[in-house]
């Protein structure tokens, strides 16, 4: 086995699932994995001055005797730079993940899209030795909007930049923590639904709660926890959501860490109905802890569930606009349906009769995604960047700052 190596991880923006993928990755390494983050705010200035703070940070930790095999970054920092700035660290071998990216984020305004952040990342994408990115689907996704964005340039110069791109692509999903298997009988009451996403209009809060008013005007009982990060500008849906709904809504807005695990304990059904979601972590968070899953059938989540076997991948999802351009009440329709199906069912069987006898079947297909295993998958493919770049297979290099 390769010796354990050292990583210097960059992270502008160390909040969110940004600050638990590497909190994961470092408890389940077998590598040492040194963290620099900057607060999960201003994301803008973040990715404009980042490179230029963590670059001083690292003459200063090299000064002092620091010394590393790698360099990790997320996509929020501007690499090229950072790789100009940092001479003694540019020869490490370099891996940036794309948690998201700018080039292809939702915006609700068509012309707000600032393409110096998309450019950023596109040459942030060139610069790394090897780019990881957690689902094929925001792999595609990312490919299709570099080649439109090199296409839009003046003078369309650039040779084969989708075709480099890909080559240093790498599909590594992001870790979930091990949940608990729930134990002993469910609890009496009506079907308790969870949905939980940020508090922007790409998570389509509106399509849930016009669910939620069709099962109301259907007499159809449930509990519902609504939760997630806010931010300045909450969509109005929440509010009126809260208001008309007050008596089924239990837990809401952004609890602590215990608290939501809590909320997925006791949760029968993890509703999604998002309009872009790059992997679906809240999602694999809530099969892990043993939730049944109702997903819209698009994005990354038909890749989530790919495990689930043939005959029952089907119940997980529903149909209904594969878009923001969509017919978004046929969706509705289609969800409200399906949610007063699990209803019906657990009023009929309880637990068993809402997975009809096999209650493990989502969280078998999920155990791949447990950081244990991520992180044994992480770690291979960082040894095996380190031992392409260095070009010293099977020996042993001395760390860079060790002179």
């Amino acid at each position: 086995m390769p010796r354990p190596l050292r990583l210097l991880a960059l992270e502008p923006y160390d909040g969110g699932s940004h600050r638990a993928f590497l909190a994961g990755w470092r408890r389940h390494s077998r590598h040492t994995i040194d963290c620099l983050g900057l607060p999960a705010h201003h994301w803008k200035w973040r990715m404009r001055h980042a490179a230029v703070t963590f670059a001083d940070r690292v003459h200063e930790l090299l000064a002092d005797g620091a010394a590393w095999d790698a360099v990790f970054a997320s996509s929020m920092l501007d690499l090229a730079s950072f790789r100009g700035l940092a001479p003694r660290v540019a020869t490490l071998p370099t891996v940036v993940y794309f948690h998201e990216n700018q080039l292809t984020y939702p915006d609700r305004r068509a012309d707000a899209r600032d393409l110096h952040f998309a450019f950023t990342h596109l040459t942030t994408g060139l610069a790394a030795d090897a780019v990881w990115i957690a689902s094929a689907f925001h792999r595609d996704e990312l490919l299709d909007a570099v080649g439109a964005l090199v296409a839009r340039l003046p003078e369309r110069r650039l040779v084969a930049v989708p075709e480099r791109l890909e080559s240093k692509l790498q599909v590594l999903p992001q870790g979930i923590e091990p949940l608990p298997e729930r134990s002993g009988e469910r609890a009496p009451g009506p079907l308790r639904i969870v949905w939980a996403a940020r508090w922007e209009h790409d998570k389509n809060p509106e399509g849930f709660f016009a669910a939620l008013d069709r099962l109301a005007a259907r007499g159809v009982g449930v509990r519902v926890d609504v939760l997630g990060e806010s931010f300045r500008r909450i969509p109005d849906v929440f509010a009126r959501g809260r208001a008309e709904h007050a008596e089924r809504i239990g837990r809401w807005g952004f609890v602590d860490r215990a608290e939501y695990r809590a909320g997925l304990a006791a949760a029968d059904v993890f509703v999604s109905t998002a309009r872009h979601e790059f992997f679906g972590v809240a999602a694999a968070e809530a099969g892990l802890a043993g939730c049944f899953p109702l997903l819209p059938e698009r994005l990354a989540y038909p890749e989530l569930l790919a495990d689930v076997a043939p005959g029952r991948r089907g119940d997980f999802f529903y149909a209904g606009g594969s878009d923001a351009g969509d017919d978004s009440e046929a969706e509705t329709r289609v969800l409200a349906s399906r949610l007063e199906e699990l209803a019906q069912r657990v009023d009929a069987a309880g637990r068993d009769g809402l997975w009809r006898g096999e209650p493990t079947a989502v969280r078998d297909a999920l155990q791949p995604l447990a950081w244990p295993r991520v992180a044994t998958r992480l770690d291979a493919a960082l040894e095996a960047l380190a031992e392409r770049v260095s070009g010293t297979a099977g020996e042993a290099r001395r760390p860079l700052g060790s002179d």
